[in-house]
């Protein structure tokens, strides 16, 4: 049986990373792509904010290319498959999407986690850790959909959740997926 990579895609405060949260507790290896962003403003002496963390994302993009996020987790993926399946928590761009289909083939699955905007800004209000007002969450979903192409993989995803309920149904929803994939 070969192992398997999944990719988590979804719009900000859709529940990507409670879904990620689901498989790493069966067995899955999580790579979260964000801590890419999180490591370079860091590097760069910038705070955490949505304003620098969208000019860092955009700039990898700039320096690496659509697939900068997928080609920077190339090595830690590969690493941790040795040892388990891989949940990728925030595969952004379509072109990240092609480049670990193309790598990996038929062990690439695409897990989307759907929440209305109206479900996600008022998550993302809440949440104690990276907050943003629903001006920013706005401002996040139009750059993330016109400047990261991250509507394709949302689109093309084998498995699509809706999250407008309970934390319960998207923990028994996200263990449904995994039962397929198995």
């Amino acid at each position: 049986m070969s192992r398997k990579v999944v990719s988590v895609v979804g719009m900000a405060g859709a529940g990507k990373s409670e879904v990620a949260r689901v498989f790493e507790d069966n067995g899955f290896t999580r790579v979260r792509f964000g801590d890419i962003t999180d490591r370079e403003v860091e590097k760069r002496g910038l705070a955490l904010s949505e304003e620098n963390e969208r000019y860092v994302r955009e700039l990898l993009r700039e320096e690496h290319g659509m697939a900068a996020y997928a080609k920077l987790s190339l090595p830690g993926i590969d690493s941790a498959l040795k040892h388990a399946d891989v949940v990728i928590d925030g595969l952004y761009s379509w072109e990240e999407y092609l480049l670990l289909k193309d790598y990996y083939g038929d062990s690439f699955h695409v897990v989307a986690v759907y929440a209305s905007p109206r479900t996600r800004h008022t998550r993302l209000s809440q949440r104690p850790e990276r907050s943003l007002t629903p001006e920013e969450a706005a401002s996040r979903d139009g750059a993330e959909i016109e400047n990261v192409n991250k509507g394709g993989p949302i689109a093309v995803a084998d498995f699509t959740i809706i999250n407008e309920s309970s934390l319960e149904d998207l923990r028994q929803e996200a263990n449904g997926v995994i039962s397929e994939l198995r």
